[in-house]
């Protein structure tokens, strides 16, 4: 294993819209899906996806940076990660942060992106990434003397079409918890080995939790399920469709902690939850609800708005919420998850990221000081983390 000293040469690799100008070994590959563009409840435009990396040289490769350019215009990056923050994005493929960049021989990563794209900028067709990195510039047996390299890699496609449905639950003061797009959240790096791929089917998913009229989450003893202010709130159809799965037979959790690890299973680990077939290859799932509260069967075709169930505490969870996400198949994790917009709601504040981590594992108090004085309506957006939305 050599040191990043004794770095000997720069390698620059380009590309035009149709492929490299000239061929070159490039050790450090990558490949990521086409996806959509999707637009926040901040009013820019989101790209959130992964790339999978792989050193298939026999020198490890220290990535430095990695950039996300414009195929039509490479030469400026769209977002550029390095230092800490690409540390932060950088994760194994068991879906762990790890503790340097360096990647070893035939070993990979998966690389979390998340693009904002500048309030009312033009969406590129295509994206590519710059890879700057220190590696094996040609193939051999045994490690080389690792040299610096920097090339492009990892073309995919951007769609701006993506499904548009109705709000999940009724009510105000609903928060969006868990959401996009932070590396470090529950969800966006929950990538799942399951059925032989890799599956990011929660990279959208939404833990919605609601205020009371105090701002707070929960009133009395958190310990007692009937304290959190979103417990027992109607679950909606977000449009219409067709029932595929259901399971309704396990007890709420004590909230407080998650349940031992030991114990939980593919089939019980979101709980209590349904499966919705809304057409178009796009699937929508609902998660954690109330024992003997699923109101519909496998096989029953549900109209928008309509009750579907009750909010619960069941499954792999510390407190009651609704887990929701669209994915692009019936499988609950083995399906990749998919943007979406809510055609209608009130955008009425968002809690500080900084305060909300400042408390800690305890979601008591109040934490509606940032609502709006006026909740302004939104259409066709996506509610960002931490959002307080009105239905």
């Amino acid at each position: 294993m050599f040191a990043a000293r004794g770095v000997v040469a720069l390698l620059l690799l380009s590309f035009n819209v149709v492929g490299m100008t000239e061929d070159h070994f490039t050790p450090l590959i990558a490949f990521a899906h086409d996806t959509q563009v999707f637009p926040g409840t901040d009013g820019r435009g989101h790209v959130v996806y992964e790339l999978i990396m792989t050193n298939a040289n026999a020198t490890p490769a220290t990535l430095q940076k990695v950039e996300v350019v414009s195929a039509a215009g490479p030469s400026r990056a769209l977002v550029t990660f390095q230092g800490g923050d690409l540390l932060a994005h950088l994760h194994s493929p068991a879906h762990t942060p790890v503790a340097n960049p360096q990647i070893e021989s035939n070993a990979g990563r998966v690389f979390l992106i998340d693009v904002a794209l500048p309030t009312g900028a033009a969406v590129p067709e295509r994206l590519m990434h710059r890879l700057t990195l220190l590696g094996g510039a040609r193939p051999a047996a045994q490690p080389q003397q690792p040299v610096a390299l920097e090339y492009l890699a990892a073309p995919l496609t951007l769609s701006t079409k993506v499904p548009k449905i109705g709000p999940p639950l009724r009510g105000k003061d609903w928060v969006v918890l868990n959401g996009c797009c932070d590396p470090a959240g529950a969800h966006r790096g929950g990538g799942l080995t399951v059925n032989g791929d890799l599956y990011f089917a929660q990279r959208f998913a939404i833990d919605w939790m609601q205020l009371d009229e105090a701002g707070r989450l929960v009133k009395g003893n958190p310990s007692d399920v009937h304290s959190w202010t979103s417990y027992d709130s109607d679950v909606l159809a977000v449009a219409d469709g067709r029932v595929v799965d259901t399971q309704q037979n396990l007890d709420d959790q004590v909230p407080g902690s998650l349940p031992d690890p030991k114990t939980i299973t593919l089939a019980n680990v979101d709980g209590n939850h349904i499966v919705l077939d809304l057409g178009n290859g796009v699937f929508a799932f609902y998660a954690h609800l109330r024992r003997d509260s699923v109101k519909v069967a496998p096989g029953e075709h549900v109209k928008r708005g309509q009750v579907l169930a009750k909010l619960g505490n069941t499954g792999n969870t510390s407190a009651p919420h609704l887990h929701f996400h669209l994915m692009d198949g019936p499988s609950v994790l083995g399906s990749s998850g998919i943007p979406y917009v809510i055609d209608e709601f009130q955008y009425a504040g968002e809690i500080p990221a900084a305060k909300f981590a400042a408390g800690g594992d305890s979601m008591e108090g109040s934490w509606n000081q940032e609502l709006l004085r006026e909740p302004n309506v939104r259409r066709a957006q996506f509610p960002l983390a931490l959002a307080i939305v009105d239905f």
